[in-house]
């Protein structure tokens, strides 16, 4: 293994939703008038739980990612979607805020392109320079699609990241490539709720065929690489055959087309580049040359090459198998259910308040006392050691990473939730502190005392009135990850 520092990916990640909807599910609701969604409903695709988004789930990318640096600062975060919860609000602040980075990083959104996270991803790498911190570029999705479409079927909810800095990097750019093409194959007016398409045959015929491959053969040729060279060639598509297709059309050989994750999780839109790239650093050799194109109004391409370095992280576990179609459409907004006198409340959040109390929900912060270090949340002025009661001795410290375990447990079905029990209990920080918190992401029969579990980020509290949310941390199990 290589010890020597190197501008390039040090670290990669992706992650995915624990349910996973079963697309025989989706079919038989289906069936009575789209025949057709046979062909497709084989396997699952990745159902985000009713308080993920984009903003979520890429914080979970992030944290999987982040442990490389070993506390080094980030100088600065790119997050890229197409269905990002805020119009006005940079959405990677957010991120940035739930990650505990500086207020100094530098946090931009992308979107409106299938290749939105290559794009940033290109630009991060081509910028080798040794004295900058390190830089994330972190890509989500929670599209909605059209009920009885093929989309509903193909595309899943996920995301991905990708940390690129100077040390001990996994992968290095060779080279990269990007043309663009104002070629609609679909799109999704401002306001809309769902993508409008056209023919699968000339996307496949005047997009792929020609513009991909036409931008695939420019980054080989530019940087003299022969397309027999290539050991992994990675390249998002929901057509049939297109990624072996264009192999072909190239060259490369058809052992080195990298399969889509249709299988288990689906097409998760900008992310899903930097997912099948983390899958592929995974099992390429050292030394192998790695070919990464997106495609979507013109096609970006990257040529990678392989280091000794180890891939830090692991596969995402499994998931859950999920076959309420019902859940589904809840979930994603596209099912309006009577809840009852229990869900009329009045969610406004004083934003005001919502400053003045930042750290502590934004990035679990809690406080630390400096002469008994006891640990607290929230945080106060008096320590809550009945043998200290020190005054204004706390430091604040984050809980999102302290190892926990359960208390207590509450299954509540009469608050209400949009997903049924409301449960919640107290939870207690190995290193010291308990909170009584909310659960997600857990089935009623496994919460027992001593159960470990982790903090995630998740939606709190939907404003629907003024079309706001709220985040907090919940806490959910700890499960092995294969």
């Amino acid at each position: 293994m290589t010890s020597q520092s190197e501008h390039g990916l040090l670290a990669t990640s992706r992650y995915v939703p624990r349910l996973r909807l079963e697309r025989s599910d989706i079919y038989a609701q289906h069936r009575w008038m789209a025949p057709g969604l046979r062909s497709l409903a084989k396997g699952q695709r990745a159902m985000a739980n009713w308080d993920e988004d984009a903003v979520t789930m890429a914080v979970e990318a992030c944290r999987l990612a982040l442990p490389v640096l070993d506390g080094q600062p980030v100088s600065a975060l790119t997050l890229a979607s197409t269905s990002l919860p805020f119009a006005e609000r940079i959405n990677a602040g957010i991120v940035a805020s739930a990650l505990g980075l500086q207020a100094a990083t530098t946090v931009q959104d992308v979107a409106s392109s299938a290749r939105a996270a290559t794009t940033a991803l290109i630009h991060a790498l081509q910028q080798a320079d040794a004295a900058t911190p390190a830089g994330l570029i972190v890509a989500a999705e929670r599209r909605t699609a059209k009920p009885a479409s093929p989309q509903e079927m193909l595309q899943g909810d996920g995301a991905a990241s990708a940390v690129v800095g100077t040390g001990l990097a996994i992968a290095t750019l060779v080279g990269a490539h990007s043309e663009y093409a104002d070629f609609v194959d679909h799109f999704r007016e401002t306001g809309q709720d769902y993508d409008y398409g056209w023919e699968e045959r000339w996307t496949r015929e005047e997009g792929y065929l020609k513009i991909a491959v036409n931008t695939l053969k420019t980054c080989l040729a530019r940087h003299q690489v022969s397309a027999l060279d290539i050991a992994h060639f990675v390249m998002p598509a929901t057509l049939p055959k297109v990624n072996e297709v264009v192999a072909k059309r190239l060259g490369i050989a058809s052992t080195a087309v990298e399969t889509v994750l249709s299988d288990t999780v689906g097409d998760i839109g900008c992310a899903q580049p930097l997912a099948m790239l983390d899958a592929a650093l995974r099992r390429a050799q050292p030394g192998a040359l790695i070919l990464l194109a997106a495609f979507g109004n013109g096609c970006d391409a990257l040529l990678l090459r392989r280091t000794g370095v180890p891939c830090p992280g692991q596969e995402p576990a499994p998931g859950k198998s999920e076959t309420s179609y019902l859940k589904y459409l809840a979930f994603s907004g596209q099912l309006s259910l009577e809840w009852g006198m229990r869900a009329e409340m009045d969610n406004k959040t004083a934003l005001t308040a919502a400053w003045r109390d930042h750290a502590r929900v934004a990035h679990f912060e809690g406080g630390q006392c400096t002469q008994c270090a006891t640990i607290q949340f929230p945080g106060s002025r008096i320590c809550v050691n009945p043998d200290c009661r020190a005054q204004d001795t706390q430091t604040p410290i984050s809980l999102a990473d302290a190892p926990a375990r359960v208390l207590s447990h509450t299954s509540d079905f009469l608050a209400y939730t949009p997903h049924p029990p409301f449960q919640f209990g107290h939870i207690d920080f190995d290193a010291g502190g308990r909170v009584l918190m909310e659960f997600t992401d857990t089935d009623q029969e496994e919460l027992q005392p001593g159960l470990p579990v982790r903090m995630v980020y998740r939606v709190k509290e939907y404003d629907p009135k003024r079309g706001f949310r709220r985040y907090f941390w919940k806490a959910t199990p700890v499960r092995s990850i294969v």
